[in-house]
């Protein structure tokens, strides 16, 4: 399995709230996290950097076997840092209604599951196609699954970043999952919504569809691409492929 991680801070903002990581545990199951902190001067770099880091030593030091039981630990785990963000944010005013995004992918020999809260992004690209594996936690979507707006209308929509579901806001921190089989050459995507609403899925394909960039360079060239079209948010970019999957 080969990974690609880059966070930058983009054009506009003074800090990066966002934080991620790959993370390795005792017997070779992969865990790739995003999370993008909601809170400004109330504290978002530090809710993104509590659950990422809490997260990724534990599993580090974990010793899962199945994919499985790496997500029930996962989410159980998750629901125990989300009650602490909340309890933080009550505890201290600077901290206060302090929340992040969180999306992640658990990666077996064969297999992944991609979940995620909130607005944060998880897609595959497979054969030139690019899916959105995992749906945003905001107003904007909701409007889309009811009929009200247009996938269209959504990206312009003065409310498109009203999220109605985070870490640290919600006492629930159920994610929705998705598990997938891997086939090789697949390349799987995890992003903040700083590279989701400034690169358009097309820009995203023709980037990965490049056999002669390296796994890095993809990465590298997906975050110059959403700095060029305004970079008006923090941008994190995980990449994951497996050239090793299976062949069906």
């Amino acid at each position: 399995m080969e990974f690609a991680y880059q966070t930058d801070r983009g054009n506009v903002r003074k800090i990066n709230e966002d934080c991620g990581g790959i993370f390795k545990n005792k017997n070779g199951l992969y865990l790739g996290i995003i999370a993008d902190g909601i809170g400004g001067n109330r504290g978002g770099d530090v809710a993104s950097a509590m659950v990422t880091n809490h997260l990724g030593y534990l599993f580090e030091e974990s010793s899962f076997t199945e994919i499985e039981d790496a997500y029930d630990w996962l989410q159980a785990r998750l629901q125990l840092e989300n009650d602490l963000l909340i309890e933080k944010g009550q505890r201290y005013i600077d901290l206060k209604e302090m929340g992040t995004t969180f999306v992640c992918i658990l990666i077996s020999e064969c297999s992944c599951i991609i979940a995620n809260i909130g607005d944060s992004r998880g897609y595959r690209f497979r054969n030139g196609k690019l899916l959105q594996i995992t749906q945003d936690h905001s107003l904007v979507n909701e409007l889309v699954k009811s009929g009200a707006i247009t996938k269209e209308e959504a990206k312009n929509h003065p409310q498109k970043n009203v999220i109605i579901k985070t870490l640290g806001i919600n006492k629930d921190a159920q994610m929705d999952r998705h598990t997938l089989r891997i086939q090789r050459d697949d390349i799987f995507l995890l992003c903040s919504d700083g590279l989701s609403k400034l690169i358009s899925d097309d820009e995203i394909i023709k980037i990965l569809n490049n056999k002669k960039s390296s796994l890095d360079e993809k990465c590298n060239k997906l975050i110059e691409k959403a700095k060029n079209n305004g970079g008006t948010d923090n941008i994190t970019v995980i990449l994951a492929s497996e050239e090793g999957g299976d062949s069906q």
